[in-house]
């Protein structure tokens, strides 16, 4: 598992291209305030916005999940607790005032974009 990919999913990096494009500016992989080894996808610090672009595997994509058939009690414990904390850091980050945005890697990095932008760009700015 220490060889699985966790940043930089070609999801995220279509993501953070259309961002780009769009004139957004953000900031990477920024720690959890007050929650040791989590860390946010995409933050938008002066919106106080938290993007989350999880993986179907391992965050429990109700769509597209699979559960491995080997050592499938372990397994199922592993991404039981991924979802718990997933839950656990948004309440966290949403009690300190942040809104949190989560998308599944399967999602259309331009709806996903169109969404975003209309959370952190004020009303009436282009």
């Amino acid at each position: 598992m220490s060889r699985q990919g966790s940043r930089d999913t070609a999801p995220e990096i279509a993501v953070r291209r259309l961002l780009h494009a769009s004139g957004l500016r953000y900031r990477l992989n920024v720690p959890v305030p007050g929650m040791p080894r989590r860390s946010i996808d995409i933050v938008f610090r002066r919106a106080k916005t938290a993007i989350f672009l999880d993986g179907c595997f391992w965050h429990g994509c109700p769509l597209h999940a699979t559960s491995p058939k080997a050592n499938a009690e372990w397994w199922r414990a592993k991404l039981d607790r991924n979802m718990a904390r997933d839950v656990e850091t948004t309440e966290h980050l949403r009690r300190e005032g942040w809104t949190v945005l989560r998308f599944w890697e399967h999602e259309a990095a331009e709806d996903v974009v169109a969404r975003i932008s209309a959370a952190v760009r004020p009303a009436g700015d282009t």
